[in-house]
């Protein structure tokens, strides 16, 4: 896949998801949202709510705001509605159709419900909601366009992959120029847009929420994951097989840490480095995805831009199997 100007790219591994979205063939309004499923009695049950509004039985979703990335959105739309914190699996469906003339789309995510929370409905936008059978929420579901990210579910649920782990793959956030720099290359801090989009990083990863932060010990790269490092009380483990130097000299320990990232199957995991350490980190990801996914890899310099990220997800049952690829950028360039 070509590297574009692009803020989002999905893809399912049963290849019913494929979309890359840029600011040329965005939505005039963009939503998203979350199918919030459990298991009670061995049965698969999924959430759906009432909107008094618009008298309609839906999906926990809602507008995007200003400077939000869409699965932030997601989050922040299901913890308003129903009260929950959830991470986010695999990506299920973009919706799309018009309200009031006007194009809009509505991205779809997966969402475990939290062990031992419960949800409530917000009383502002919410009456109801209900935990119900697929094929009970298939015939409750007001809006046709809401089948879409359930039959999505369902095909995960018929292959056994609908429980995932997160394995993320990022690029540090921009550092100072070379050029302007005059101490020891691991050293060079991140710039002072490098500090912002560091922030914006640690707020995109609250989405996924990786219980290990991996990272090269380079300061730049330290200074990228920090934020959500700080914020989730969580270790940086440093690795030094990760920095630009290691890479070039031998780039095997790249290659052992990029596999470790697969070996750690109950774990999620983020792991951040440099730009010419991607090349390394892509040919163990390529090996790692199935023929439908690896096609979507980038395969040219720079890979990811400053700050981007893909985000696999991993079937809990068949931790071999990667179901989703997703790139995304954390903020507005």
């Amino acid at each position: 896949m070509p590297h574009t100007d692009t803020f989002y790219t999905a893809h399912t591994a049963d290849g019913e998801l494929s979309i890359r979205r840029g600011p040329r063939n965005k939505a005039a309004v963009n939503a998203a949202g979350a199918l919030i499923w459990r298991r009670h009695h061995d049965k698969l049950e999924v959430l759906i709510i009432h909107r008094p509004r618009y008298d309609d039985w839906s999906w926990p979703k809602g507008k995007q705001d200003p400077g939000e990335t869409l699965p932030e959105t997601a989050v922040r739309e299901v913890r308003e509605e129903v009260g929950l914190q959830v991470t986010l699996g695999a990506p299920l469906a973009v919706t799309a159709y018009k309200v009031k003339g006007k194009p809009k789309e509505v991205y779809y995510w997966a969402a475990e419900l939290p062990a031992g929370a419960r949800a409530q409905a917000d009383e502002g936008e919410v009456d109801e909601l209900r935990w119900v059978s697929p094929k009970q929420a298939r015939a409750m579901l007001t809006s046709p366009t809401d089948q879409e990210p359930l039959d999505a579910l369902l095909r995960l649920e018929s292959a056994q992959d609908l429980k995932t782990r997160p394995v993320i793959v990022m690029r540090h956030a921009k550092a100072k120029p070379r050029s302007k720099w005059a101490g020891a290359e691991g050293e060079r801090p991140l710039a002072a847009t490098g500090k912002r989009q560091a922030l914006a990083v640690g707020r995109l990863l609250q989405a996924w929420s990786p219980e290990r932060v991996v990272s090269s010990p380079w300061v730049r790269c330290m200074q990228t994951v920090y934020p959500y490092a700080k914020a989730s009380g969580l270790t940086i483990k440093e690795k030094r097989g990760l920095t630009e130097d290691s890479n070039r000299r031998s780039p095997k320990h790249a290659r052992k840490v990029a596999e470790s990232l697969f070996e750690k199957r109950d774990r999620s995991v983020v792991l951040c480095t440099h730009r010419p350490v991607l090349p390394t980190v892509l040919e163990v990801l390529g090996g790692h995805l199935g023929k439908s996914l690896r096609k979507h890899l980038p395969a040219a310099d720079p890979y990811l831009k400053p700050g981007e990220m893909w985000v696999m997800q991993v079937s809990v049952t068949h931790p071999m199997t990667v179901v989703s690829l997703e790139q995304i950028k954390p903020f507005d360039d």
